[in-house]
C-alpha cells in the first residue's frame, strides 16, 4: 500500500509530550557498535499503550467515531462494531494459538475487511483513520537527533516491533522522510504483522539475529532499545543483544516487576531521553 497521505490524517493529531519518569541515565558507552534496532511504540513514538476497556468506552462515545462509520456507509452502532472488532480478533488469536504460535499476530486490515465488509483498499482506509482515533501517537523528543546522529556515524540501524501496515507510514507523517532516507536498513526492519507474531516471543528476535549474522554483525555488537522489560530487554538479551530500557515516558514504561522471568534482568543501560543515544555510542 502506498504512504497514506499525510493531510488526511493530520487533523486527528495534536502534540504530545512525555510524562517524565523517576530514572535517570545509567549506563556506558558500547564499543564495537554495529546496529541499533528499535522498538516503536513508547520508544520512538509516543503511544499510550493503554487499557483496551477504556478505549472501547472512549471510540463507543466518540463522535468523531461515528462520523468514521458514517462515512464509511456502516450502518452499525460503534459498540456493536467494536465488539465484533475484537472479537474477532480473539477469535483469530485462538485459531493460531492451536497450530502452536505462542504470541499471534493478526493483519488489522484483515481483521477490518471481515468485521465491515469492506474491500481490502477500504479497509485499510478505515484501520489507518481507526489508529490515528484509537492510539494517538507523536514521536519522541529528538527523535530526528537521534537517528541522524547513528547515521552520522555509520551504524546500521533496524526495527523489532509490534506493529501494522500503516506503522512505518509514522516515519513520513511526522518526519517527512521515509525510513530508508532516515537510515533504517530494508532488511532489518522486523514488523510482527508480516509474521503474524508479536513480542514476546522470541521469533522477531531470532530472525533479527539471523540476518544480522548474514551481514557480519555478531550479537554482543547490536544494541535493543525499547520500553518493555518482558517484551523488548528479555527476548533480546536472550539473543546476546546488549540492551537499552527506553524510560522517557511514564505512560508506556512497563516494567513488570512481578515477573518472576524478569527477576534477574538488567537492561545494560537505561535512556530517558533519545538524546542520549550519543552517550551510548563509543
Amino acid at each position: 500500500m502506498k504512504i497514506f497521505p499525510k493531510k488526511k490524517i493530520w487533523p486527528y493529531i495534536s502534540e504530545r509530550l512525555p510524562i517524565p519518569t523517576s530514572f535517570s541515565f545509567t549506563g556506558d558507552a558500547i564499543n564495537g557498535l554495529k546496529c541499533v534496532m528499535f522498538d516503536i511504540y513508547g520508544t520512538l513514538f509516543i503511544s499510550d499503550s493503554g487499557d483496551l476497556g477504556l478505549m472501547r468506552q472512549q471510540l463507543h462515545h466518540s463522535e468523531s467515531f461515528r462520523k468514521l462509520i458514517y462515512h464509511f456507509g456502516i450502518n452499525e452502532e460503534p459498540m456493536a462494531i467494536l465488539e465484533a472488532f475484537f472479537k474477532k480478533i480473539a477469535i483469530t488469536h485462538d485459531q493460531m494459538k492451536k497450530v502452536g504460535v505462542d504470541f499471534p499476530e493478526v493483519k488489522i486490515d484483515t481483521i477490518w475487511k471481515d468485521v465491515l465488509g469492506l474491500d481490502i483498499r477500504m479497509a485499510r482506509e478505515f484501520a489507518v483513520f481507526f489508529e490515528v482515533m484509537a492510539n494517538p501517537v507523536y514521536p519522541m523528543p529528538n527523535l530526528e537527533m537521534a537517528l541522524a546522529e547513528i547515521k552520522k556515524r555509520k551504524i546500521q540501524m533496524g526495527i523489532i516491533s509490534n506493529a501494522q501496515f500503516y506503522t512505518p507510514f509514522l516515519f513520513d507523517w511526522f518526519l517527512d522522510s521515509p525510513m530508508n532516507t532516515l537510515g533504517f536498513h530494508k532488511d532489518l526492519l522486523f514488523w510482527s504483522y508480516r509474521e503474524g507474531v508479536a513480542k514476546p516471543s522470541p521469533h522477531l528476535f531470532e530472525r533479527a539475529a539471523d540476518t544480522l549474522l548474514k551481514m557480519d554483525i555478531s550479537p554482543e555488537t547490536v544494541l535493543y532499545i525499547g520500553n518493555d522489560m518482558r517484551n523488548d530487554i528479555l527476548p533480546a538479551r536472550l539473543k546476546g543483544f546488549k540492551t537499552a530500557l527506553f524510560a522517557g515516558d511514564n505512560r508506556s514504561l512497563r516494567l513488570r516487576k512481578e515477573l518472576p522471568e524478569l527477576k534477574n534482568i538488567r537492561p545494560d543501560i537505561v535512556m530517558t531521553d533519545l538524546s542520549q543515544i550519543s552517550l551510548v555510542i563509543a
